[in-house]
């Protein structure tokens, strides 16, 4: 049985520490779980509250297009062209991609003129992307290595259950 109050983090902890506990928490919140909406809405809501971020959320791919999957924030686009903004440049680049200024990318797709910079990186099945998980903060510079690191790892884990 999972113990869905252990999902916040405390802040005390280092960056590291809150990845590694988290990548806990989710192997056992979708270990028993085969639907992918349940199992994303969580992956959402533990990563959002753990590193305490200002969006966090999911787009499936359909027919080479992003649409919005669960999420944690405000409103957010719902479809998101190949190719087009943070997300849609993951989808076709297929590799993890780090913003430090939203306004110098080109082809942003503005969601809050609070955001400043994001992260979005694919999930895998059977060689396809089949997932983009996309994070937005309203610090520039927020994401890192060692975001990239713990999240691309948090990716893989989720492709167990795609």
């Amino acid at each position: 049985m999972v113990i869905l109050e252990d999902v916040k983090t405390p802040s005390h902890q280092s960056k590291q520490q809150r990845y590694k506990q988290l990548l806990t928490q989710v192997r056992n919140l979708i270990s028993h779980e085969d639907d992918l909406t349940a199992n994303l809405a969580n992956v959402a809501a533990a990563l959002h509250f753990t590193m305490d971020f200002d969006w966090t959320g999911f787009y499936v791919v359909q027919n080479d297009e992003l649409v919005l999957g669960p999420f944690q924030g405000p409103p957010a686009v719902t479809r998101i062209s190949l190719g087009k903004g943070v997300c849609g440049t993951a989808l076709a680049r297929e590799c993890t991609i780090i913003v430090d200024d939203l306004e110098q990318f080109p082809g942003y797709v503005p969601c809050s003129e609070m955001d400043k910079s994001e992260i979005s990186l694919p999930a895998f099945h059977r060689g396809e992307v089949a997932v983009i998980l996309n994070v937005n903060s309203h610090k520039m510079k927020n994401f890192d290595e060692m975001d990239k690191r713990y999240l691309e790892e948090l990716m893989r884990v989720l492709e167990e259950v795609l």
